[in-house]
């Protein structure tokens, strides 16, 4: 691993100690073992552009870092430096780090985000375009307020017609700036279904770009865009605003857009002094607007690029990196380089092909017990997954053996509104009397607001026959048919027990409900709605899935109250540029990693990348894990196929403990059941999770009602609960 950047001594770097271990680099300043060969090349390396692949884990920072301090050794005004970054830590920390090395000069450098550069440059000649110094920057919530009056104002509002909300609007606008498409094709791409308000829209963004001009206003976008067009279509102000700088260097290339690459060139005219820093191989937010060419192109809008690798990576060990190497390798488009490491070989990454889904839980929890019982921390630890529902199952596994964890990325299984709308249903069916589940539900109802509500509510309490009560309500004609329907819904899912069964009448009644509740992004949210689906085919019971699902959230997994350090689940997203000792990839089999809807070659590109990414986060160790057996739609095992991505990896480089032979599917053993005769009430019980309870009463044929101290009463079926006698 590389020293600190920041040494304690800060002449340290620049005093010569030894002629073998030093190196001139001009007016005294002496760099000696603190960068490799190829650093020393990318730092000293002054005039004409330069596009630097920094492999993961290669000191990217470090030689940027440098690079600043160098610049300004060699005479260069830091005044005359600009530093383009993605956010405004990274550049602050950059800067400081630099200053370190040059005493305070480096302070002096321009450093900061696209989107803050390019609101100083306008606000000194943005008069060019008819803006005045002081006008207004807009943040998002501002910009959908905005929206929203258009939409009233032009008549787009009116309650009962169904038009995009001013979220997805602005999500339209903004998304079409940022991948640099027309609206039209942007909607017909992944809005195909708002497709008849594309007129409305466009009218929309005709009168807020008019608004803004008249009010002296720019959202983030309009500051990318109007600093391109001040630096394009004004020769004199590009002339001017580019010789401010003599060197431009901008970190993580790879995640710019086709408008912050235009501007990277722009701002270069004359001189072509800029260097780029980043990693194709790292490219994974195309989603936010990130152009992959955008890096692979740079040479030739700079034909005189010097191309500069960093290969020697101080995170992981050369076992991992073999692997790694592997994975990219067979990327269609790519830098080629192969990441190096004098860390000791260490352990080979481990491929496990577990059972099913339970049993990938089941495995991993079992290795994250033995190495904390080895002595690696929890926050040592990462599991890392493609989409936020893959850890569904570890987290309830987890829970079950009492370890703390924090999860990132993602809204968490019931989080979210419509999911939350589906839940209402389910625990309605087993508790008749959930008046929070039964107020979400009516209010689902048109023209039902939470007075009415409150009305059915208090006839719901006061029923003796609650079906009965509900169905002799006096609903008003405008919605007493969807209300019929509600009733006769909750009767049928009293009177059923198969979960699955249960989801697939809640979805006829919901679906309807559902569009027009969220009727400008409903087809992203059903993805969720059929995850669901998928989970539910595991459950023959559904209060024991509706308990797993009620567990408390992972962030308040905390013993005793007190803070402890905590395993990370993380989506590989969020997990970028983070790094752990141990790694566990999870769910690598076609349809989840990579994800069923890329199926174009660049969907898959990136989806590779993705892999890549998560297995460079590994430090020593790092597992490959999937589930060879899968449940389909018609809740039947089959084989599960392992990811395309591991198929090119040499078999003498991963360790392969206990994987199955064949994909044909176990047998699962009977489970014994346990007499509910043995738990009267007054029973002493224990649970995994819920701690120590009292049997209440019976509450069906193998179910008993037991009250938990710290979480109230639940009712548990003997077959899954494994109550514990005290």
């Amino acid at each position: 691993m590389q020293n600190s950047l920041i040494p304690t001594d800060q002449s340290s770097l620049f005093q010569k100690s030894d002629e073998t271990d030093s190196q001139d680099l001009g007016s005294g300043v002496k760099i000696y073992a603190d960068l490799n060969p190829a650093q020393l090349d990318a730092v000293t390396t002054v005039d004409g552009p330069i596009l630097v692949i920094a492999g993961a884990g290669s000191g990217k920072t470090r030689t940027l870092i440098y690079r600043l301090a160098y610049l300004v050794e060699q005479k260069i005004s830091p005044e005359k430096i600009l530093l383009l970054t993605f956010t405004r830590k990274a550049a602050q920390e950059m800067l400081s780090r630099a200053g370190y090395l040059m005493e305070e000069t480096c302070c002096r450098i321009n450093g900061g985000t696209f989107h803050s550069v390019a609101g100083l440059l306008l606000r000194r000649h943005g008069y060019h375009l008819g803006y005045s110094a002081n006008f207004t920057i807009l943040d998002r919530s501002d910009s959908e307020g905005i929206v929203n009056l258009l939409k009233s104002s032009l008549g787009l509002g009116e309650v009962g017609k169904k038009f995009p909300s001013k979220r997805v609007v602005m999500n339209i606008l903004s998304g079409a700036v940022n991948k640099s498409m027309a609206i039209s094709e942007l909607m017909e791409s992944r809005y195909s279904h708002l497709i008849d308000h594309l007129d409305d829209i466009l009218l929309i963004r005709d009168h807020y770009k008019q608004f803004k001009f008249e009010h002296g206003l720019m959202d983030y976008d309009d500051l990318l865009v109007n600093l391109k067009i001040l630096l394009a279509d004004y020769p004199e102000v590009r002339k001017q605003i580019a010789g401010l700088y003599s060197h431009i260097m901008v970190d993580e290339y790879q995640d710019t857009n086709l408008i912050q690459a235009e501007i990277v060139a722009l701002l270069a005219d004359g001189h072509d002094n800029v260097m780029v820093v980043g990693d194709d191989a790292q490219s994974i937010y195309s989603f936010r607007g990130a152009n992959f060419k955008n890096i692979m192109d740079f040479p030739k809008l700079f034909p005189q690029t010097k191309i500069v690798k960093l290969e020697e990576n101080y995170r992981s060990s050369q076992a991992i990196l073999n692997v790694t190497n592997e994975i990219i390798s067979q990327a269609e488009e790519r830098y080629t380089k192969n990441l190096f490491s004098r860390i000791d070989k260490g352990p080979k990454p481990v491929l496990y092909a577990a059972r099913d889904e339970d049993q990938q839980a089941r495995y991993i929890t079992g290795r994250v017990l033995e190495m904390k019982r080895k002595g690696t921390a929890l926050n040592e630890i990462a599991v890392l997954f493609r989409s936020s529902f893959h850890s569904y199952k570890l987290e309830l596994e987890l829970n079950n053996h009492h370890l703390p964890f924090e999860k990132r990325g993602g809204l968490k299984l019931t989080e979210s509104a419509h999911m939350k709308d589906v839940f209402s249903f389910m625990r309605i069916a087993c508790n008749s009397q959930d008046n929070l589940s039964w107020n979400r539900v009516l209010l689902q109802l048109d023209k039902v607001g939470p007075k009415t509500a409150q009305k059915i509510l208090a006839r719901i309490k006061s029923s003796d026959d609650l079906l009965n009560g509900l169905k002799g309500y006096p609903a008003a004609k405008s919605w007493k048919d969807n209300f019929i329907r509600l009733v006769e819904l909750v009767e049928k899912l009293m009177n059923m027990t198969r979960p699955l069964e249960m989801y697939k009448l809640i979805i006829d009644y919901y679906q309807p409900v559902f569009e027009r509740i969220y009727h400008d992004d409903y087809p992203a949210r059903r993805h969720d709605l059929d995850q669901l689906k998928d989970i539910l085919k595991g459950y023959d019971d559904l209060q024991t899935f509706l308990d797993d699902t009620s567990l408390d959230p992972p962030e308040t997994t905390i013993n005793d109250g007190q803070d402890q350090e905590r395993l990370v689940l993380t989506t590989i997203h969020s997990a970028k540029g983070l790094e752990w000792d141990t790694v566990f990839v999870i769910n690598l089999v076609q349809g989840k990693f990579p994800a069923s809807y890329a199926r174009w070659t660049d969907e898959l590109e990136e989806e590779r990348r993705l892999l890549y990414v998560a297995a460079t986060r590994a430090g020593r160790n790092l597992y490959f894990v999937y589930p060879r057996e899968i449940l389909n739609k018609e809740r039947q095992l089959v084989p599960g196929t392992i990811s395309q991505f591991l198929d090119h990896v040499s078999r003498d480089r991963l360790n392969r403990p206990g994987s199955f032979t064949s994909f044909k599917p176990q047998p699962r053993s009977a489970k014994q059941k346990v007499a509910i005769s043995l738990f009267p009430p007054g029973t002493v019980v224990k649970h995994g999770f819920f701690g120590k309870g009292v049997v209440i009463d019976v509450a069906g044929p193998r179910s008993v009602n037991v009250e938990f101290s710290g979480h109230g009463l639940k009712t548990l079926h003997l077959d899954y609960a494994k109550l514990k006698i005290l």
